[in-house]
């Protein structure tokens, strides 16, 4: 068999293998409906961090964390989101969560979704 086939048979079994693994140790790669945007430097989405980091919440809940201040794109989507709970661009602020059906704005009533999240658990 000529040498450049048996190289690309042995590249390509490499790659499986290390997908297989990939797979095996971390599971597939998921999509979350919640989502998490916040702001750098906004301290009310420090004390949502802080609470996630401390109650070890992304180990316990899968969602995710989009930044707003710099993303345009992040932001946009935002407020997509916002406009789907009927929320007028003057009415929303970050943190804000969207739970893939509702919206939460502010801290407490994002802190307190977190912690009935990991209550269920």
């Amino acid at each position: 068999m000529n040498k450049k086939v048996l190289l690309l048979i042995l590249i390509a079994t490499v790659l499986i293998a290390i997908a297989i693994f990939v797979f095996w140790k971390y599971g597939m790669p998921q999509k979350s409906n919640i989502v998490l945007f916040y702001g750098d430097g906004c301290p009310h989405c420090a004390n949502v961090d802080e609470f996630i980091k401390e109650n070890k919440v992304d180990e316990k809940v899968f969602f995710d964390k989009k930044e707003v201040y710099n993303n345009k794109d992040n932001a946009a989507e935002l407020l997509e989101k916002a406009g789907k709970c009927g929320l007028s661009q003057g009415e929303v602020g970050v943190p804000f969560l969207w739970t893939g059906s509702e919206c939460l704005v502010g801290d407490a009533d994002i802190i307190n979704f977190f912690q009935q999240k990991i209550n269920e658990k």
